[in-house]
């Protein structure tokens, strides 16, 4: 019996840390559908985003590629045209991409109209949209300010909020995120003293259910239109801040369930410059607050409350539709959220409640009967799941273009020889004030993080320190031996490490291995034959072409 062709749901959360689900050992808040997701698949312990900020970090997501290759180091640095996505690499081998929700995508458009392409024409479009087919995009951060919206584009989400009857001509702010003050007025999620308040919405209206009910739009349309096979990428906005939930998820945690922060007074004496910056600036000094981490954090886990409610009514409609039982599905974050940790708020920095991210895979074959509930504790990055998609779909992972490993083989339980040492993980803080402050050049502004299982190590361009934790005797990570003398020996190894990745081979994507093999010596078949003195040193079919009679003679 042939099997039929499966699909793949790629589902994103926006800014979910890996340590705030149940399976990973939350005491508070319970996650039931991503805990029977890694039940019925396998966990993956030391998932490492490849940029802990979003737009980045999603660029490699989509094509497989460390930032130092597709070039997209921060929010809003457009993916060149030429970089191919995980649309392109599917496609070629049959299977459709399709985009619900957010990318942070920032389209190259110099580079578009140097080529003639323009978004209303469907390579266009696709070149534009990360490679994906849009059913609905919408990257959920519609702020207003005297200087104009921070996304000037179509809301999908606000048109759908005013066909609902809310007024107002920015909704997303009015009611998503915003709730009433004591006397009926707006109190904005901005302002995180208003985190405990239920949002000014319907529920059922919220964006998380939004988001859910276009994915089973999409998953009916392609069941009526006997579509497939298809990869759908669901890239939620939330738990990302503003940090306001509505009813009845602003009052099911309290500031009684909130965890005490991972954070130690010597962090804060003599820091790394990079690190003082980011402790100090609005967001740190806002998160070092207990009133503060005491209103976000319950409002944040209520937020990611929601989102597994909304994971439990999308697979019961994958259940009920059979989809469930055909189709690869993925959890995972762009990265984490700091919440106070390190006297850190957001994400940006290399600690692990930043840089870490969920994966949870789960593969229906038969095949990967064997690994389930299983949790793996490799080290993992976010690229292998390009990697993975491609190979789920029956395609051979081109490995001069995609730089992740496929996870198939710790899906199957099947023996690898070997797997990476190390994780690399990139930040690029040039648009900052930590680069202004410190005096540093944009060129200078990037940081760069090698973590095996035992040692995190960050090199800063610029003339900077390194920092090193030893992940084994200070998981933790209070305690930075950068400066450590006796640590000489794993700073060499570390700087040694960095030196062999940036020295890898990340921009022939034209030409694979296997292209070049076969290149080696056909030249000579075409008839480039150098270094011969009288054609004897080689096969003279090689230089039968250039003998013979003369039939013209124009010399004497």
């Amino acid at each position: 019996m042939t099997r039929r062709r499966q699909n793949i749901l790629f589902i994103m959360f926006d800014q979910l840390r890996f340590d705030y689900l149940s399976c990973a050992g939350h005491p508070y808040l319970h996650t039931p559908h991503m805990d029977k997701l890694a039940e019925r698949g396998v966990r993956f312990s030391r998932c490492y985003v490849q940029s802990p900020v979003c737009g980045s970090s999603r660029m490699s997501f989509y094509t497989g590629r460390y930032v130092h290759s597709h070039g997209c180091g921060w929010n809003g640095f457009p993916l060149k045209v030429g970089e191919l996505t995980l649309g392109d690499h599917l496609r070629d081998i049959g299977m459709d991409a399709w985009l619900i929700g957010k990318t942070h995508m920032k389209a190259d458009t110099a580079g578009m109209a140097r080529l003639g392409l323009t978004r209303n024409s469907i390579i266009g479009a696709r070149v534009a949209e990360c490679g994906f087919d849009v059913f609905v995009r919408d990257d959920g951060l519609w702020a207003d300010g005297p200087d104009g919206r921070y996304d000037p584009g179509y809301s999908p989400y606000n048109a759908y909020l005013e066909s609902k009857g809310y007024d107002g001509d920015n909704p997303w702010a009015d009611h998503a995120n915003a709730g009433i003050d004591d006397d009926g007025n707006i109190a904005p999620g901005w302002f995180m003293r208003h985190a405990s308040k239920p949002a000014n919405i319907r529920e059922e209206d919220s964006e998380t259910p939004f988001m859910t009910g276009q994915a089973i739009d999409f998953i009916n349309k392609m069941q009526k239109d006997n579509a497939g096979p298809w990869l759908c990428h669901l890239s939620y906005i939330k738990p990302h801040w503003p940090y306001i939930v509505p009813a009845p998820y602003h009052a099911l945690y309290g500031s009684n369930q909130v965890l005490p922060a991972t954070r130690h007074p010597r962090e804060r004496v003599d820091p790394h410059p990079i690190y003082e910056q980011f402790m100090n600036n609005a967001i740190g000094q806002a998160f070092r607050r207990d009133d503060v981490r005491a209103a976000v954090i319950p409002a944040y886990m209520g937020l990611i409350k929601q989102c597994d409610d909304q994971l439990g009514r999308l697979f019961a409609h994958l259940e009920a539709t059979g989809r469930m039982d055909d189709t690869l599905i993925v959890i995972t974050s762009d990265h984490g959220d700091y919440l106070g940790d390190h006297w850190l708020g957001e994400k940006d920095l290399f600690h692990e409640p930043s840089v870490k991210a969920p994966c949870i895979v789960y593969d229906p074959s038969p095949e990967a009967d064997t690994t389930r509930g299983s949790v793996c504790d490799e080290l993992v990055e976010s690229i292998d799941l390009a990697a993975t998609f491609i190979e789920f779909a029956g395609g051979a992972v081109p490995q001069h273009i995609v730089e992740g490993r496929s996870l198939m083989p710790f899906l199957r339980g099947e023996h690898i020889d070997y797997w990476r040492e190390f994780a690399v993980s990139e930040y690029d803080y040039s648009i900052t004030p930590a680069a202004a402050n410190l005096g540093v050049s944009s060129e200078d502004a990037r940081l760069f993080m090698i973590a095996d299982k035992r040692w995190k190590f960050i090199h800063a361009e610029g003339g900077f320190r390194p920092i090193l934790f030893d992940l084994k005797e200070d998981p933790e990570e209070f305690t930075d031996l950068g400066e450590s003398v006796a640590h000489g020996p794993i700073l060499s190894r570390m700087y040694d490490r960095l030196g062999r990745w940036a020295r890898r081979q990340s921009q022939r994507f034209t030409r694979s291995d296997t292209d070049l093999r076969k290149m080696r010596g056909a030249s000579r078949r075409k008839g480039i034959l150098l270094g011969l003195y009288d054609g004897s040193e080689t096969d003279p079919e090689l230089h039968e072409k250039y003998r013979g009679r003369v039939r013209q003679r124009y010399v004497p």
